[in-house]
């Protein structure tokens, strides 16, 4: 029975991605930054622990106690909107610390006892945006680009030891956190001088013509796990699959 661990479980697709590999029988090592008790269900193949993508003892000590890993899901991020010249610079590196330096940080982490396995994947969960990228969301754009461009990368290099690195790029999901931030009100976000343009971009956020289910993501996830083509990027959900079609 393979272990995957999956971070960023307290709610979203990392919690649906728990649900599901339980479902399938793995044993599953749901990580989150805050416990959240009763949102998985009781099983003798689930274990939860604490872990904070941003802080190396905090991952120390995670990979530590959930031993040998097959399957790291870096799903754990933050989201930001608003116009790039309003968004602080601190803003801008928390939302790289997290979405792209945790990821960096987990997979190094995980690494060596895959090499000496010679065996393991790596999903790297990033955005739809890297696809077609949308207004209002430069930071985290380029925070998920990263990690495209860095999973690409690590892909070849990994080969030589049968590991594996692969992408799940979910569409728009307005249940996910980083949806959440949209319902802040626009002055809040931007100057005056974008509200104009801002407030469309706001409407459409609230109604997007296709969405993103969280179910989407997890089983984009699985088909990554269990691909033997070597295709590295699995767009999640019905938006994501059009984009990809014309990115």
């Amino acid at each position: 029975m393979k272990t995957i661990l999956i971070t960023g479980c307290s709610s979203g697709y990392g919690l649906e991605t728990a649900r599901y590999f339980l479902s399938k029988q793995w044993n599953v090592i749901a990580t989150m930054r805050t416990r959240r008790e009763g949102i998985l269900p009781p099983s003798e193949n689930l274990r939860i622990l604490p872990l904070d993508v941003t802080n190396d003892a905090s991952i120390a000590t995670a990979i530590e106690a959930a031993g040998p890993i097959d399957v790291l899901v870096n799903n754990a991020g933050i989201g930001v909107v608003g116009a790039f010249e309003a968004t602080p610079l601190s803003h801008i590196r928390r939302v790289f610390d997290a979405n792209t330096f945790g990821v960096m940080a987990m997979t190094q982490a995980v690494i060596p006892q895959m090499r000496e396995r010679r065996s393991g994947v790596i999903i790297n969960v990033t955005s739809s945006a890297t696809l077609a990228p949308m207004p209002l969301a430069a930071a985290y754009t380029a925070s998920k680009q990263a990690i495209e461009g860095f999973t690409g990368s690590l892909a070849h290099e990994l080969a030589h030891f049968n590991i594996l690195a692969k992408l799940v790029e979910p569409g728009y999901a307005p249940t996910t956190r980083f949806a959440q931030n949209t319902a802040v009100r626009v002055e809040d976000l931007i100057p005056e001088a974008y509200a104009a343009f801002a407030g469309p971009v706001f409407e459409a956020f609230a109604k997007p013509a296709l969405t993103t289910r969280e179910i989407d993501v997890a089983e984009a996830v699985w088909r990554a796990v269990n691909d033997t083509t070597g295709t590295l990027r699995f767009p999640a959900g019905p938006d994501a699959v059009a984009l990809s079609r014309t990115a």
